[in-house]
């Protein structure tokens, strides 16, 4: 068996051109990320640099081993959302409506990093709350997202039936679902966050997406400035807005990938009729024994009775 023939039975080279096309996608998000983000980090690097010299000559009595003291108590107080800026007291991060949120970005795998357990119990507890809570929130919000996907089918399905065509209301009613989460979990969101948490709205949006794909780098988080007072609503909202976010985005990423399925495998099967007509051709043309035999039946007298 010849390699080629190996290949196209295991269909390695399927597998090796999604590796190289991953792979690809990554090196080249990583040198754009670099060009974007590189000289602004060197700038930031400089200037931080540049503010800490300052910071030293013109507090003679702070020394480096101060410095440090100093930036150790503010990375401390920023871990527990405590402000420095005025001598009064507040709850921190570890209130009741903080800690529910902060268990939901647990179990939901967003882990911003703003917040996390300090004590031995604390720790031992979010590993064992997270080794349940994850496949447990996998559960509910693939629950949530096929309730959601049979709502839009049964809408679907009633307006079929009422306008006779398939295609055209099937892509309406998927277009209006799509239009109706990214206004609910998307526009208005940002709105409030804008509101609330002083936020530009390209900020906003971009934590929106952040948060709701679970991928929490943690720059952006809501409901933890310590400067600021925020409503007792707030956390509850925060908390309903991840929880019914992540299943609509989660549905929406299944159809995407339901599409990549369909693409792919319409590639495949207009490769495989590609290469089957042309070693049909290839066969008609470079075999000689068949271009004789077309000869000899023409040659051949036609057979009377």
């Amino acid at each position: 068996m010849r390699i080629k023939e190996m290949f196209n039975l295991a269909w390695v080279p399927s597998i090796l051109i999604l590796g190289v096309v991953y792979v690809t996608y990554v090196l080249i998000g990583g040198v754009v990320f670099w060009k974007l983000e590189g000289d602004l980090g060197q700038k930031d690097i400089g200037l931080l640099l540049l503010n800490k010299k300052t910071l030293l000559t013109r507090y003679s009595c702070l020394n480096q081993e101060g410095l440090e003291a100093v930036a150790q108590v503010v990375q401390e107080a920023s871990k527990a959302g405590l402000s420095l800026k005025g001598n009064y007291t507040s709850d921190g991060f570890w209130k009741f409506t903080s800690s529910a949120v902060f268990a939901a970005t647990v179990v939901t795998t967003i882990g911003y990093g703003n917040i996390s357990p300090s004590s031995t119990a604390g720790q031992i507890f979010c590993v064992f709350f997270a080794l349940f809570g994850i496949p447990l929130n996998l559960v509910v919000l693939n629950r949530v997202g096929k309730y959601m996907l049979a709502i839009e089918r049964n809408i679907s399905d009633f307006l079929e039936g009422k306008t006779g065509r398939r295609r055209c209301t099937r892509f309406f009613v998927h277009l209006v679902s799509y239009l109706s989460g990214a206004v609910l979990f998307f526009v208005m969101p940002m709105i409030v966050f804008q509101m609330h948490e002083g936020w530009t709205f390209s900020q906003a949006i971009y934590y929106c997406f952040i948060t709701l794909s679970t991928i929490g780098f943690g720059d952006f988080v809501a409901d933890s400035n310590p400067d600021k007072v925020y409503p007792e609503w707030y956390s509850v909202l925060m908390a309903s807005w991840i929880f019914f976010g992540l299943a609509w985005l989660s549905l929406l990423i299944n159809h995407s990938i339901d599409i990549l399925e369909r693409l792919n495998t319409h590639f495949k099967q207009w490769w495989v009729g590609q290469k089957q007509e042309g070693e049909s051709g290839g066969a008609d043309v470079n075999n000689p024994g068949t271009q004789v035999e077309e000869e000899d039946e023409i040659k051949k007298p036609p057979i009377t009775q």
